[in-house]
């Protein structure tokens, strides 16, 4: 037998990672606990499982994802296919067994594991990216979004941090609206981020400026500038148009709610934002409105970088929620 070369041996194991994906499109989802009602567990169990199927064919055929015989909203396959048309995604898992949550409109099913290919000149990257999706149902059963989650502990740590069953409740809407801001971002959906700020909305973005006087460096500092809602969304049309994907993850999160106006809360957020020819780290915070919980705004939208002169931004120079007055 000719011993491989390291060359050929890179070759075939390139070749083997993708046999899986290729040979094993069945994605079977079963609910562990959570639900009683045996109906709907069913559907969802079912409506599911063909769901992570036909995204695994679609990405093994290289082709875009066929609804037709799936029982998803026209809503969500176009969010879907938004997400799709710059980052394919496969499912991990042949097999998945997850617990189903409570949410205030109905159910959740998280830790769906996901492996993103971005798109480049319209041709299937090699490149790959494990992130996790999360799907609420309505009490039905019936699928109603499909988005790409925050990690499974920042979830549950922002969860066990309330103090009553109100402040529980917005801490789930403020999360199921993280995961939605975010996903907005990955699929370039300028409506739901146009509709989620408030017409007065501030934006405020910093960026750090190198300083010096008489030819002796100083330490950079952080110049801030503002932007109104139309001012903001404009630029980022022009953002959505020129990169042919943009991905956005948030690592950390801290959810504080307001002592005295209980309706509002300021979240702040650890964002990686990667675009075709940009890559960025920083704090994003953002202070939402939840007088209407069935229709919450973000008033105020601030980014800073996460770096400043070679150290961690300190906690006590991040923008939050007592830098205004509500």
């Amino acid at each position: 037998m000719v011993p491989l070369n390291t060359s050929m041996r890179s070759k075939i194991t390139s070749i083997l990672a993708w046999l899986p994906l290729a040979l094993s499109a069945n994605v079977s989802f079963v609910i562990s606990d959570g639900l009683d009602n045996a109906s709907v567990k069913t559907k969802i169990e079912s409506d599911v499982s063909a769901l992570l199927t036909e995204i695994n064919a679609a990405q093994s055929q290289k082709r875009a994802l066929q609804f037709r015989n799936l029982n998803v909203p026209k809503d969500v396959q176009a969010s879907m296919a938004m997400l799709w048309e710059t980052s394919p995604f496969s499912c991990t898992d042949e097999m998945i067994v997850e617990r189903c949550l409570q949410t205030p409109t109905g159910y959740q099913v998280r830790n769906i594991p996901l492996e993103m290919r971005p798109l480049s000149d319209r041709n299937f990257s090699t490149e790959s990216d494990y992130q996790e999706a999360v799907l609420n149902f309505k009490k039905n059963g019936e699928i109603e979004s499909f988005y790409l989650s925050i990690a499974n502990n920042l979830y549950t740590a922002v969860l066990k941090e309330n103090k009553e069953i109100t402040d529980f409740r917005r801490r789930q809407l403020i999360l199921d609206y993280v995961e939605q801001f975010r996903t907005a971002y990955n699929t370039k959906d300028l409506a739901f981020l146009n509709q989620v700020f408030s017409d007065d909305a501030l934006i405020i973005t910093g960026k750090v400026v190198k300083q010096s006087k008489d030819n002796i460096q100083l330490p950079d500092k952080i110049v801030y500038s503002k932007k109104n809602k139309a001012q903001y969304i404009a630029a980022l049309s022009r953002v959505f148009k020129t990169n042919s994907y943009i991905r956005v993850t948030f690592d950390e999160i801290k959810v504080m709610r307001h002592p005295a106006n209980r309706d509002f809360y300021g979240v702040t957020l650890h964002q990686g934002y990667t675009a075709s020819n940009y890559h960025d780290d920083g704090y994003l915070f953002l202070l939402w409105d939840f007088t209407d919980e069935s229709a919450p705004k973000i008033h105020v939208r601030t980014w800073q970088p996460d770096q400043l002169n070679g150290a961690k931004l300190p906690e006590e120079e991040r923008i939050s929620l007592y830098d205004f007055d509500i």
